[in-house]
This record gives C-alpha cells, structure tokens and sequence, in this order.
C-alpha cells in the first residue's frame, strides 16, 4: 500500500486553532477578529535598490519595491514589505512563491540579487476590527497609533515575546497582519486569544 503521509495535502500550523479564533471572534461581537491565513506566498528578495537589478524586477512585478523604511506597497494581490534598506519580503496568494520566484531572477539577468522562498517559514494571523490596536497594544512596544503606524506601515517587532513582522493593512478596517514564525504560531495564538478575553 502506498504510503499516503507523503501526499496528504499541507496542513497549517494553526489548523487546530481555527475553531477557538472563530469562537473568540464572534464572543467579542466584532470588536475583534482572529484568523489564520494559511499558506500565503512569502518571497524574500535581496537587491541594490539603485541598481539596475531593482527597475526590472519592478517592471517584472509590476510594482515597486517600497524604498522608504518600514512601508508597504500593494499592486493587485502582490505585496511588498520594506524590511531593511537591500531587503523586502514579497507575500502573495497561496501557491505563488515559484512563479515569483522565476519573474525575478529571470529580471535580474546576471546582476547580484538573492531571492527565497520563505512560505513554510511563517504563517499569517489577521487581526481586526475596532479592538484590534488595543488588543495588539497588550504585548507589542511599537506606537501602534494610526497617526504613526497607519496604512501601508510595517515593522519588524516582537509581540508577546514573539519575533513577527506586523503590516497595517491599506485600509483601517482590513487590520493587521501578524506574520510569525511556524514554530511560534501556537504560543502567540494562546498569547492573542488570553489577550482578547478582555473584549468577550
């Protein structure tokens, strides 16, 4: 008999999880809301900015690596996260990584860039509605104020004693990404929903 273990479809690291994020969700009347998105496509690139490397990756992407310091920019389903001045992470739709992966070094041509593919790294927690600052604001040092940390934001920060890369969606109702590590995605759930209680 075949060996089915090898083909069984991926399984997310919060699978077991979604039940008690949807109990959470809808105990809170909407004042926030919790869920996985498993599977996101996650890209990181290393290139010169300045050069010619990054215009036609742009044009390949069909969008441009943000350049100012912890922002975002989104074409379609396609976003770009500024992590550091030679550094981005591209996170796309379920099941994108490859092609991603092909249009940039395809791009690149010969010139020096890095890209991998980073999805089975991390998974991504939304985190929204109208609590959904306060209920961050619990174990994350950043000024999550929308004034400072508004649309198109993004920083690479700890939460609940967790290293994650936090995205202020592009618009205020859209919430927050919280992207972190798989082997931590357990621990900062249980650290999410125990923070949440205070909004049931």
């Amino acid at each position: 008999m075949a060996d089915t273990a090898l083909t069984a479809p991926p399984r997310s690291p919060l699978a077991h999880a979604a039940g008690r994020l949807a109990a959470a969700t809808r105990a809170s009347g909407g004042a926030v809301r919790l869920a996985e998105l498993p599977f996101l496509a996650q890209v990181n690139v290393r290139l010169d900015a300045k050069g010619p490397a990054a215009d036609a990756v742009a044009l390949a992407l069909g969008l441009q690596l943000p350049l100012e310091p912890d922002t975002v920019v989104r074409a379609g389903e396609l976003t770009a996260l500024w992590l550091g001045p030679d550094e981005w992470l591209l996170v796309g739709p379920p099941g994108t990584q490859h092609d991603l992966e092909g249009r940039i070094r395809e791009a690149a041509g010969e010139e020096p860039v890095s890209v991998t593919d980073v999805s089975a790294q991390r998974t991504t927690l939304l985190v929204a509605g109208p609590r959904a600052r306060d209920l961050l604001a619990h174990g994350c040092a950043l000024d999550l104020h929308p004034r400072v940390f508004g649309p198109g934001r993004c920083a690479q920060t700890a939460l609940g004693r967790t290293q994650v890369v936090l995205v202020a969606r592009d618009e205020a109702r859209a919430g927050f990404w919280v992207l972190v590590r798989s082997s931590f995605a357990g621990y900062l759930t249980d650290w999410l929903l125990d923070a949440a209680t205070e909004y049931v």
